[in-house]
């Protein structure tokens, strides 16, 4: 196996390495062979500035609607871009990369048989904000300013900036609803509210990180607790994997992005080992990603991730999906399919020889399959499809690519500090979840869903387990199984076993499953109250046991 040391294209710990690890990825894009790319132990930094840039379009991120008059839609800046390359490790030895300005952390485009491993990520002065009440009187709350940011109160207003960026801290305060809560006497819990400044009149500093807010009500305001404010268009992302295969994260620590920690869209197999996607120990902040920690989208085989720690999501933990595409014509043997969510959209994951479902979007119930013959982009949101039979494609109807479901496993982590669910579960692979901690979640811990007319992310689960799970506090019914049919026609789930779990604060249902057959539940453990409630559902339950 082939060697390449990053030391020898001028890549130094305690040095801008931003352009020299473009020429270096640039060689290992055209070396044959098995390879292993080895960087000194160190700090690294990379200048935003500097970086390439792509046309990305990247599932669940920034719709067309939400980009400004001067700026390109989906061009993205990347920190590492790994294009293109085979069968090669990326050994980082322990190294810290600190990104100056706001880019995706790094991209893996293209790519076959992919390790990156031993590698800390992390931001300067990034566009996350942390504002902790450390005084109030009748009329005024004075804040502590994380000590990562940089600010400046002028004309009464406060404003944060860092490179690429420079915004007023109650920018859309009036509207944003998606802000951070940390109650100093629960520091594992965050839950969404509004903005702390949405009725600020004046802010003065005070100097030393502390600035005085004038405002005519501060009663909802208590010493010690800490607001989270953040930029949520989902402009950048973490890691980002697009039609790639073998890709693998070991011992990889993201210390903040910009949207979703580790995006996966029309990848086949990937192993994520050992991840640390939290806030460094003693770090300014206490979200470190602005949504989602983990989103998989359209991917194959076989997805397993492990012995992983998450804290601090400003969305979910991990999200597994597809596409429900919907029918908007139908031409001989070719339908024309859409992406129906603006923030989806702009790639193509069916592919010829798939086999496809029609699903009727109120039952979410197939309504018959094809197989795909030929798949073509027709402009960002459509896809001219020409199958095999096209007596089952109606318009109006949705159809799910089948051979796009992967199987999950979802091992040993813990997740903690987690805005909305632990685990948002849509897949007909099959799916294990198994000694996990759900330490907090604001909202279930996890939800099995499936819908064909909001986010229009599919579909049914046929197989799942989650086992020996301990759920210590989630903010709504611990384990949802809520398929979003308007209709129920049939069961929309299926053999879906609850075994050996124990739900420790709980005090409301603990399971609460609509639409759904095979339902087993089996020595688990309870607190008190009603802890399974049906509708719709078959199931066998051996009984709620005292906690």
């Amino acid at each position: 196996m082939e060697v390449i040391n990053a030391r020898d294209f001028g890549i130094l710990p305690e040095t801008d390495i931003t352009e020299k690890l473009v020429k270096l990825l640039s060689h290992v894009k055209s070396a044959d062979g098995e390879k292993t790319v080895r960087f000194d132990s160190g700090t690294y930094y990379i200048n935003s500035e500097k970086c390439e840039k792509r046309l990305l379009y990247i599932t669940n991120t920034v719709g067309d609607g939400e980009f400004s008059e001067n700026e390109t839609p989906h061009i993205n800046t990347v920190g590492i871009l790994i294009e293109n390359v085979c069968d090669t490790v990326f050994d980082f030895n322990g190294s810290v990369f600190i990104i100056d300005g706001k880019t995706s952390n790094a991209a893996i485009l293209n790519c076959e048989n992919v390790t990156v491993k031993n590698l800390e990520i992390r931001h300067k002065h990034p566009d996350m904000h942390e504002l902790t009440v450390v005084g109030k009187s009748l009329f005024s709350v004075d804040y502590r300013i994380d000590a990562d940011s940089l600010y400046e109160a002028k004309n009464g207003k406060l404003y944060f900036y860092g490179k690429d960026f420079y915004v007023p801290a109650d920018k859309n305060a009036r509207f944003a609803w998606w802000i951070g809560l940390v109650r100093k006497e629960a520091p594992d819990k965050v839950q969404r509210v509004h903005h702390p400044l949405a009725h600020s009149i004046k802010t003065v500093d005070l100097g030393n990180g502390l600035v005085r807010v004038f405002c005519l009500n501060t009663s909802k305001f208590k010493i010690g607790d800490s607001f989270c404010i953040y930029d949520v268009r989902r402009q950048f992302v973490g890691i980002f994997a697009d039609k790639s295969r073998n890709v693998t994260l070991c011992n990889v620590a993201q210390r903040f992005n910009y949207s979703l920690a580790f995006v996966a869209q029309d990848c086949e197999n990937i192993t994520v080992d050992g991840v640390d996607f939290s806030t460094e120990v003693g770090g300014a902040r206490q979200l470190s990603s602005c949504a989602d920690f983990i989103q998989l989208c359209m991917c194959r085989g076989k997805i397993t991730v492990k012995n992983s720690c998450f804290c601090g999501a400003g969305d979910d933990c991990l999200n597994v999906h597809g596409i429900h595409f919907k029918i908007v014509k139908t031409d001989g043997n070719t339908v024309t399919v859409r992406f129906m969510h603006p923030q989806t959209h702009g790639f193509n994951p069916l592919r010829a020889g798939d086999r496809i479902a029609f699903v009727n979007p109120e039952t979410l119930l197939e309504t018959g399959r094809a197989e795909i013959v030929k798949s073509e982009m027709t402009g960002e949101y459509e896809i001219l499809l020409t199958l095999d039979g096209t007596q089952n494609a109606r318009v109006g109807e949705v159809i799910e690519d089948i051979d796009a479901c992967p199987d999950l496993d979802f091992t040993g982590n813990t997740l903690t500090r987690i805005i909305t669910r632990g685990l948002l579960i849509t897949t007909r692979g099959k799916v294990n979840v198994e000694n996990n901690r759900f330490v907090s979640t604001a909202m279930s811990g996890i939800l099995i869903s499936d819908d064909a007319e909001s986010w229009y992310e599919s579909g049914m689960c046929t197989d799942v387990t989650v086992k020996n799970n301990t759920f210590d506090y989630c903010g709504e019914t611990p384990i949802l199984i809520k398929p979003e049919n308007r209709k129920h026609g049939g069961a929309v789930h299926k053999s879906i076993k609850i075994i050996g779990n124990s739900f420790k604060s709980y005090n409301g249902v603990c399971i609460d499953a609509k639409s759904t057959d095979g339902l087993t539940l089996h020595g688990n453990t309870f607190c008190d109250g009603e802890h399974l409630k049906t509708k719709n559902c078959t199931a066998v339950d051996d009984g709620a046991k005292p906690d």
